[in-house]
């Protein structure tokens, strides 16, 4: 370290990056290593922040370092993997087999897209002798990684595309252009901005695909290998001829897609995105407060207040600076109304309620003077483990239930929340039985605790629309199994656009609530602390909205940054709107 020389004043530029991260590079190969001490060096090196993995191609013959696609899939193991050596000794100079082992807990594919996969791990690796050195010449393609040096290489990103919403985006309030988000994991410091917008060019994942349009002509790509927001806050993309000739209302739509895609991955907020044809020319301009009506929350209501049920069995509601709950006008509040659990449309208009026995559903506005009126459902058994679940309201007004009846059990939808049931179809269920579901706003998924060989575990499916005559009008597909280290899951609820929060318990464990990516990773969720046994959970798919749930001390309530609060001892069945 320096100690002569002259005082300088350190200047700060006012665009320096508040994250920047101390990166990892690897560790070029020595000219002694042994076989074993090889593969640890490329393992560590597949570890590093390079674009194109330069230095861990270094271990690899030039034949293996061409044919190597580092990209083509991540195997994730709960720790790094163990390094064995198959062969004892160098048999006829063909070199050594290497064993790599652990626990694999999850695979991400080469559309990025995250899958919970618990499994014994096993593959191997060859090593041979180049001249006086040895080096890898066969290896499978893809990464393993511990988890510690995924979480810490990678992060979740939420790409966006528009819901499929078919006939039934016809009656929805704010129109067909909702937003679905999509979780992926790319790598988080190398180039964030252009290998997310280039990850949205190249479509939604495998499992959304099916229920989701993107605004992006087939083909386009970005005319450019780095994207850097300016001074401004705005974010230019030059596209490929494939884009070329859009109108100006699909424009927006890519635009929209853009940047809700960006909005969180650098300090600064993504003020505008503009789009330029691939000879410079200026396609289209969206401000963000123009994407406001392209936004995925503007169809959650306000939901300034939560609700439960008082020890009455009537139907109250919280704002989130009172202490004390009133009960809400209209049918459901009165006196002896006898409720069980309840579900508030997303604009707070209307409510579903289920009676104690678990029996009747009935649907009232939320207004005085109004009757309750007539049962729109009724189920052959009642209690805990029987008759109808909570009800849940999508974006489009339509209310959903499961019938938990052992006889029959069915998913069913109440179009506009007043019309005839319709059952819907569940492909996968496998003699699985519904015991809880809360469906998204986007109304393309639908997220459900199902019973199965006396186990509760947690599932999400998708909400197809039929797009010819031949097909079911509703189903939901695509059943994946979102937490499959949770022997029993006892409450869900969504949290925001592609995040859930899951009360759970592994096996032999004691209970623990969390947030979850609708793919089944932990993504970049802070953990929760614990408010006792938690049997019922509810969260805003907005995410400044405290948590509100019943314990065992009753209804409490974790605002943010604060400790949970009992709000009342006696209560049930919280919800928010939705």
């Amino acid at each position: 370290m320096p100690d002569s020389g002259d005082i300088r004043q350190v200047g700060s530029s006012p665009r320096a990056d508040v994250d920047s991260p101390v990166r990892v590079y690897g560790v070029r190969p020595g000219n002694k290593e042994k076989p074993e001490e090889l593969v640890w060096g490329f393992l560590e090196a597949t570890t590093s922040d390079e674009a194109n993995f330069d230095t861990a191609r270094e271990y690899l013959t030039r034949r293996a370092g061409a044919d190597w696609n580092p990209f083509a899939e991540t195997i994730v193991l709960a720790q790094a993997p163990k390094v064995r050596v198959e062969n004892g000794r160098d048999r006829d100079n063909a070199g050594f087999d290497i064993v790599l082992s652990g626990r694999q807990l999850a695979t991400v594919d080469a559309n990025y897209a995250y899958e919970p996969d618990e499994k014994p791990y096993e593959e191997r690796l060859h090593v041979a002798k180049v001249g006086s050195k040895w080096r890898i010449d066969s290896l499978p393609a893809g990464l393993v990684l511990g988890q510690s040096d995924f979480q810490r290489i990678y992060r979740s990103v939420n790409k966006y595309y528009f819901a499929e919403l078919g006939p039934d985006g016809d009656k929805s309030a704010v129109g067909k252009d909702v937003l679905v988000a999509d979780p992926v994991y790319l790598r988080r410091w190398v180039d964030p901005v252009t290998s997310t917008v280039k990850a949205l060019l190249g479509g939604p994942t495998n499992w959304l695909d099916p229920v989701v349009r993107t605004s992006f002509p087939s083909g386009t790509q970005l005319d450019s290998n780095q994207l850097r927001l300016d001074d401004s806050n705005e974010l230019r993309l030059r596209l490929s001829q494939a884009a070329a000739g859009v109108d100006q209302l699909r424009c927006h739509e890519m635009a929209a897609q853009v940047l809700f895609t960006v909005q969180d991955l650098s300090a600064s907020k993504v003020e505008r995105v503009t789009l330029e044809s691939a000879s410079g020319a200026e396609m289209c301009r969206l401000r963000r407060d123009q994407a406001d009506g392209y936004a995925p929350d503007r169809i959650n209501g306000e939901a300034d207040s939560q609700f439960f049920i008082d020890q009455e069995h009537r139907m109250v509601q919280l704002d989130d600076t009172g202490d004390e709950p009133v009960r809400v006008p209209g049918p459901f509040g009165e006196p002896n109304v006898g409720l069980g659990s309840v579900a508030v449309a997303r604009d707070e208009r209307s409510a579903a309620g289920v009676s104690q026995n678990g029996r009747n559903l009935y649907v009232a506005d939320m207004k005085p003077g109004v009757e309750r009126g007539v049962t729109r459902l009724h189920s052959a058994s009642g209690g805990q483990q029987g008759g109808l679940t909570t009800p849940s309201w999508d974006g489009l007004g339509d209310l959903w239930v499961a019938d938990r009846s052992p006889d029959e059990p069915r998913l069913l939808r109440l179009p506009g929340g007043i019309g005839e049931p319709e059952e819907v179809n569940i492909t996968g269920l496998d003699g699985g039985r519904i015991m809880a579901l809360r469906v998204a706003a986007d109304s393309t998924r639908i997220v459900m605790l199902i019973e199965r060989d006396g186990h509760t575990t947690l599932w999400l499916g998708r909400l197809e629309r039929a797009k010819s005559a031949a097909e079911p009008k509703l189903s939901v597909n695509g059943l994946r199994a979102l937490a499959p280290q949770l022997a029993d899951v006892d409450a869900v609820s969504w949290a925001g656009n592609s995040r859930l929060v899951v009360a759970g318990t592994e096996s032999g464990g004691v209970q623990e609530l969390r947030y979850m990516e609708t793919d089944g990773s932990p993504g970049n969720s802070p953990t929760l602390p614990g408010p006792g046994k938690v049997k019922q959970v509810a969260a805003s798919e907005n995410e400044n909205r405290p948590l509100i749930a019943k314990a065992s001390d009753g209804i409490v309530r974790l605002p943010l940054d604060a400790n949970w609060k009992t709000v009342v001892k006696e209560g049930t069945a919280p919800v928010y709107p939705g």
